[in-house]
């Protein structure tokens, strides 16, 4: 396995086990959603409201950034991809769940549910360089700490 190969790997074990994100467009600050999966596809998914800003903003498919932060702080990521709105139901189906029906009143038929769809083109992935191991070699002035941070970082792309 490559670096690369394994900085995805473990970017994408992350992000489905913790599934808070931040995600923006242009004109359209980042805010916090749950991101959803559908299998083991690279697409991610959001469930929000008709009325949010960021779906009111999705007339057409967008450049967007989403940015991640493992909840141990253990890996970092920010993807550059395109949002759209995908109301397909096929797909709502799939990837409803009890958490997302909280917060529809009509369930699957509220008028008010949207489906935003991002598709990852590339990333940068931080895994942290902050351990005890680094800690302890900059104690005792072995390596270099500028080298053990290059190693911790990889630009991977996700199409």
């Amino acid at each position: 396995m490559t670096d690369k190969q394994e900085f995805e790997a473990k970017f994408w074990k992350s992000i489905r086990a913790d599934m808070t994100v931040m995600v923006g467009t242009a004109g359209v600050d980042p805010r916090p959603m749950t991101a959803q999966f559908d299998g083991e596809r690279k697409t991610i998914y959001f469930f929000t409201a008709k009325d949010t800003e960021i779906a009111e903003n999705l007339t057409r498919a967008k450049k967007a950034t989403l940015v991640y932060a493992a909840r141990k702080h253990d890996l970092f990521a920010t993807l550059h991809g395109t949002l759209r709105i995908d109301n397909d139901r096929k797909t709502v189906d799939r990837l409803w769940n009890r958490f997302v029906a909280a917060w529809f009143e009509k369930g699957k038929d509220d008028p008010k549910l949207c489906l935003l769809r991002f598709e990852p083109a590339d990333a940068q992935i931080w895994l942290d360089a902050s351990s005890l191991v680094a800690g302890v070699k900059m104690f005792l002035g072995l390596g270099d700490p500028k080298q053990d941070y290059a190693d911790s970082v990889a630009r991977v792309s996700l199409k």
